[in-house]
C-alpha cells in the first residue's frame, strides 16, 4: 500500500486552544476527517479506519464518540465476524 503525506497549516492559537500538541492532534484531525467521511458514505468503514490508523472494529467502536453509529449492514457483518 502506498501512503501519500498531506500537510496543513495549523495555527499555534489553535493548538494552544486545544491545549495539545501537534502530533495528538494530527492524530485527532485524521480521525475526524474519517469518521466525517464515512458518515458521509464517501468511505467504507474499513478505509475510514485504514484512514484513521485502527483496526475497522475499532474504529467502529469509536464512533459513538462522535454520535455517529454504524449502519446495520455493518453491525451484521461484525456479528458474524466479518471484515
Amino acid at each position: 500500500m502506498t501512503i501519500r503525506q498531506i500537510a496543513i497549516n495549523v495555527p499555534e492559537q489553535v493548538l494552544l486552544a486545544e491545549r495539545t500538541d501537534e502530533a495528538a492532534f494530527a492524530r485527532e484531525v485524521l480521525m475526524l476527517a474519517a469518521v466525517k467521511l464515512y458518515e458521509l458514505g464517501r468511505l467504507s468503514s474499513g478505509r475510514a479506519a485504514e484512514l484513521a490508523g485502527m483496526a475497522r472494529v475499532e474504529f467502529l467502536l469509536n464512533l459513538g464518540r462522535y454520535r455517529v453509529f454504524p449502519l446495520e449492514d455493518e453491525l451484521r457483518d461484525l456479528e458474524r465476524g466479518c471484515c
